[in-house]
Parts: structure tokens; sequence; C-alpha cells
């Protein structure tokens, strides 16, 4: 794994006086650079299988130090989402203010956002820091299928943080909505997405194909395929994984295309180590590439 980490060596200071010697004192210094800081925005989910759980340990892998701004307390589990409540939009704004103002953040995280009024909440903060990387994760259904928002909220992510973003990573269910094309495929999808963001990761892995096939689309035409083999069972978690790792690979200073790569190769090792720690999905076993093989 690439990227600068945080570590330590020892320093011992010893009594010279004849006879002596012993080790009368120690302290530990950092040698190393600070990793590199990045803002996520999104909600907590209780089984620690997506949403902020999820955006920590995956940039801690990814040699990065999470800065979390929870925007929405979810009721959830494995299996599915029955509620959640979107946070007061000063207490967001207070949380992120605090952070920036604190820690030099290189990287920018957004997930659940929930309502119009926290899309405009974050719409508002990252104006203010428009310099900073951007992935944006359009997070509208739960891995079970329960809603985390009306339609209207991914409309408003379209029309006004997909142009504020460095990049956006929907599965297809989650671009259809934001393309208003329910039977979309991922390249109509992209036709109609295109012109409000500079790159678009749509995710595969929906339907039934033997192969997963993310496609990485690029304003100007190029298009980018990664092919990867489906993995038996179903993942809470997958696309929040995705989002942080590529955040993370962005935030040490990768170029876009190499960073989803990494990103995408980083996310199948957690899912085919995935664990089942409930009655529903498989969690992700977000390990640092160092422990995957």
């Amino acid at each position: 794994m690439t990227g600068s980490c945080i570590g330590h060596a020892r320093k011992t200071v010893t009594d010279e006086r004849p006879g002596k010697g012993l080790v009368i004192s120690s302290r530990t210094m950092n040698i190393y650079s600070s990793r590199p800081v990045v803002l996520c925005l999104s909600g907590h989910d209780p089984s620690g299988g997506a949403g902020m759980q999820a955006d920590i340990e995956a940039l801690l892998a990814q040699g990065c130090h999470a800065a979390p701004v929870i925007t929405a307390l979810t009721v959830q589990d494995t299996v599915n989402v029955s509620d959640f409540r979107v946070l007061d939009r000063d207490w967001v704004l207070a949380q992120a203010h605090a952070v920036l103002n604190d820690s030099s953040v290189a990287a920018v995280k957004l997930g659940m956002l929930g309502s119009l009024e926290m899309v405009a909440t974050v719409v508002e903060l990252l104006q203010a820091n428009p310099h900073l990387p951007m992935v944006c994760d359009p997070v509208l259904r739960a891995g079970g299928g329960g809603r985390l928002g009306k339609d209207e909220v991914g409309y408003a992510m379209r029309e006004q943080l997909l142009p504020l973003s460095t990049i956006a990573t929907p599965n297809l269910p989650e671009a259809r909505i934001l393309a208003e094309l329910p039977e979309g495929t991922a390249d109509e999808c992209a036709e109609k997405l295109l012109p409000y963001c500079k790159h678009l990761l749509i995710t595969g892995g929906h339907g039934d194909e033997q192969q997963i096939h993310n496609r990485l689309y690029v304003r100007g035409g190029q298009t980018h395929t990664f092919i990867c083999e489906r993995l038996p069972g179903s993942y809470h978690g997958s696309g929040c994984t995705l989002a942080s790792a590529l955040a993370g690979r962005l935030a040490q200073g990768e170029e876009t295309v190499s960073a989803v790569r990494s990103a995408l190769d980083y996310t199948w090792r957690t899912l085919r180590d995935a664990e089942q720690l409930g009655k529903g999905q498989f969690v992700p076993r977000r390990l640092p590439l160092d422990f995957c093989s």
C-alpha cells in the first residue's frame, strides 16, 4: 500500500554516571508526515456495515484519516433500513467547520444526505471550499432496497452536487433515478448525467451476469470498463466502501482513472473476505491492502 502513514521511533536517554547505564526516560516521536485527512459527510448505520463506519474503515485502509460529519441517523440492520432522521443543518455545518478550521483537508466524500435541505447545506459548504476533490456517492437506497431519501433528493444532487464533484459513483439503480430513466442502460444514464459531472463511475452487479462490469465515463467521450468476477451473496456497504476508498486514493494524490482502478480492486477484496455478522447481507471486511492477498 502506498501513501504516508503515522510511524514512531523510540528514543531512550540513559544515566551516564559511573556504574549506572539504566534507562531513566523514554519518549515516542512521530518521524513520518501525517496522513491525509478526508472529510466525510454521511449517515450513521448502527449495524456498522455501511455509512460512516464503512467510510472510516475504508479510508484507514488507504492510509488516510477520516473526519466524520454525521448528516443523518438511521435505524437499519444487515437486512434493511426501517427509518432515518436527517440532522439539523446548523449541526452539520458546525461539525464540518470544526474540522475545516482545524485540519488541512485533502478530499471530501459525500454519502447519505436524505433531504433537500441537507443537499442545499452541503452545496453551501462545498462552494466555500471549491479546491477540494470530492467524491459524490448518491446514496438513495439501502442495500436491502429501503429508501434513504425521496427521488427528488437525487434530482437535487444531480443538479447541484454533481457539478461540484470530481467524480460520482452511483450503482445502476441509483444512476437510473438520477437520470430519470427507470429502465436505462449504464450508457444511456451516462449520456444523461455527464453534462453534470466530469467523471461518472456506474457500478454493476445488480443483474445476473457472471462478470461485473464497472464503467467509468469521462466527459469528452472516454469510457473505461473494469471487469471483475461476480462473488456469491449480497453485500451491505459495498458502495460506501468503494466511494471512500476512491476518496482516499485521490487524497493520496493518485490520478482519477488509476484511483478508480485501485478503489475497485480494494473493494473486491473486501467483498471476497466479507463476513455475515447478522441475519442479512454480508459485511465487507475492510482491512488494509497489506492484509489482503
